[in-house]
């Protein structure tokens, strides 16, 4: 296959995310085409990064969610090719020729990636080694949803991201509908990208993620393997989530018990075919 810089879009979501974004960008090659969805409506920060950067689009946006985010800017992409990242993900100098290079050698591809450059957190799961090319381009299973190459002419349906999804899991969605209809998913080892992880350690944040984590998982379950599943996978963790949210309810240790107390709903709320409504309160 033929993949060039020229025909590959950068697309990052950005919530609040002023003081990591920038460097993102500029760990990119220069004259790559970027789009930015800003899902906190800052209009300062479409300003500054328009005056920053060449090629760069800004589209603003409501707080919709990082698949949903994704999805508007897969969506106003003009290239062949389009690559979505998180704002705290950095390049190396030579990641994407690395990327472009190696990828060169295979015939067709859905998705794609480099390697997160932290050997103890692996931005995949499960290698097939009858389906990979060779040592360095790698068949997998899924692909972490901080770094994802697309090929848009597999998706002629533009069904990209599983807009029920608030935050968790989108992207395991994505991967497990690409692999259903035997399409190719790779590493590309001799590639590394560096990911900072975590969206903070505010306690809101930390409020949402336990919410979100026990709605998307319960949903993912549900989607994939029917009601029943869901619900007996989800439902020892739910109980626990319970008990030590009153343990800590009762000993006055606020913190703890509301990071439970979210689990619960969390679980709740999507048991009962609720939507994944809950949202930050960020000052």
């Amino acid at each position: 296959m033929k993949l060039d810089l020229n025909d590959i879009t950068f697309i990052i979501v950005t919530y609040q995310s002023e003081n990591i974004v920038n460097k993102c960008l500029d760990s990119l090659p220069k004259d790559s085409k970027k789009i930015i969805v800003e899902n906190s409506n800052n209009i300062n920060l479409e300003k500054d990064l328009g005056a920053k950067y060449d090629n760069i689009e800004v589209i603003l946006s409501k707080n919709v969610g990082m698949g949903a985010g994704n999805n508007i800017g897969l969506k106003a992409c003009k290239t062949t090719y389009a690559y979505i990242l998180n704002p705290d993900t950095k390049f190396n100098k030579d990641t994407m020729n690395n990327l472009i290079g190696t990828l060169n050698q295979v015939s067709d591809f859905t998705l794609a990636t480099p390697l997160n450059d932290n050997p103890k957190i692996p931005n995949y799961k499960k290698v097939d080694l009858k389906k990979s090319i060779n040592e360095n381009i790698l068949s997998v299973e899924s692909i972490d949803g901080f770094s994802m190459l697309f090929n848009l002419k597999k998706f002629s349906d533009k069904n990209f991201f599983d807009e029920n999804f608030f935050l968790y899991l989108e992207n395991d969605d994505l991967c497990l509908r690409v692999k259903q209809k035997n399409e190719f998913i790779y590493i590309v080892k001799n590639s590394l990208i560096n990911h900072k992880g975590g969206i903070g350690a505010d306690e809101n944040l930390e409020y949402l993620r336990n919410w979100h984590w026990s709605w998307s998982k319960f949903y993912y379950n549900k989607k994939h393997k029917g009601y029943i599943y869901a619900l007996i996978e989800s439902l020892p963790k739910y109980l626990s989530s319970i008990v030590k949210f009153l343990f800590y309810f009762i000993i006055n240790k606020k913190y703890k018990s509301k990071i439970y107390y979210n689990r619960v709903l969390g679980f709740y709320n999507a048991m009962i075919g609720k939507s994944s409504w809950y949202r930050p309160k960020i000052d």
